[in-house]
């Protein structure tokens, strides 16, 4: 479960942030997971309620996730396509010739204080 050490980096960070903008506490969190990312939500969420309560900052904070879907590009035809159902072969012109334009993110996208 490597999601408890995301949630360690993550909160490091933010520690980091809340002290140089002299901000009191942290009340939510949003972030952005890709659906390909290899990063649990489940397990991402239990992870956080634990260590939130372990440091002061982030007491009661909440933690949202915004599912960014998986999309694939095909070179040969130009097309876009969910990675997910399809995979790394085009469903358009079978051509193996693409790659991720989205769904491998982790990305803090906002948050909130006091």
């Amino acid at each position: 479960m490597h999601e408890l050490g995301v949630v360690f980096h993550i909160m490091d960070n933010l520690e980091k942030v809340a002290k140089e903008n002299k901000a009191e506490g942290i009340s939510k969190v949003v972030l952005e997971l890709g659906e390909v990312s290899t990063v649990i939500e489940s397990y991402l969420q239990n992870g956080w309620k634990w260590a939130a309560k372990k440091r002061e900052l982030f007491d009661g904070a909440e933690l949202v996730v915004e599912k960014l879907p998986a999309v694939t590009y095909c070179e040969g035809c130009g097309q876009t396509y969910p990675t997910v159902e399809h995979g790394k072969i085009c469903p358009y012109c079978q051509s193996p010739e693409t790659w991720l334009l989205q769904g491998n993110e982790f990305n803090i996208k906002e948050i909130e204080v006091f």
